[in-house]
């Protein structure tokens, strides 16, 4: 549980910070959970670490293409897994979601720009993305640090 709360934390301040998460970071954090599983400390096996990464990665990916992540936060929830294992993964990135809401509607009420925010929401639903590219314009100011949404979103998932 160490290991995750100080990956969560270090990931969150970095992300806030810089609006990067190191790939040194996730590469540290994945190979910790492979390796606390070969050893038997996190009580998950090589597989089920494994199977972690990949399932934290492809719950990411999708986000990711259409521009709503960045390539840091796959990584991160990809490395999260490692550490708790796939059914967990799962149950991280659902809550993960839920924290990104929180944090873009307390974002967009920051910076006065709630209705605009919720009215491309709304678009992108009902038209299947296809006004994407337009919300992922750097002119948008619509981008926030998700390595916090995934920090609470893996440590419910961990403790529940």
């Amino acid at each position: 549980m160490a290991t995750i709360v100080a990956g969560a934390v270090a990931a969150t301040v970095i992300d806030v910070r810089t609006r990067r998460v190191p790939n040194a970071l996730t590469a540290l954090l994945a190979s910790l959970g492979v390796a606390f599983a070969a050893s038997g400390i996190s009580g998950l096996t090589i597989g089920a670490s494994l199977a972690g990464i990949g399932l934290g990665l492809a719950l990411m990916l999708p986000g990711h293409l259409l521009g709503g992540t960045g390539a840091g936060d796959v990584k991160l929830l990809g490395a999260m897994g490692a550490l708790i294992g796939p059914a967990h993964t799962v149950t991280a990135f659902l809550y993960s979601a839920v924290a990104g809401g929180v944090i873009a509607i307390a974002v967009s009420v920051r910076r006065r720009r709630l209705q605009r925010t919720l009215g491309g929401t709304a678009r992108l639903i009902t038209t299947a993305a296809s006004n994407a590219a337009d919300i992922a314009r750097p002119h948008e100011n619509n981008r926030f640090a998700y390595a916090p949404a995934i920090a609470v979103g893996t440590l419910i998932a961990a403790l529940g």
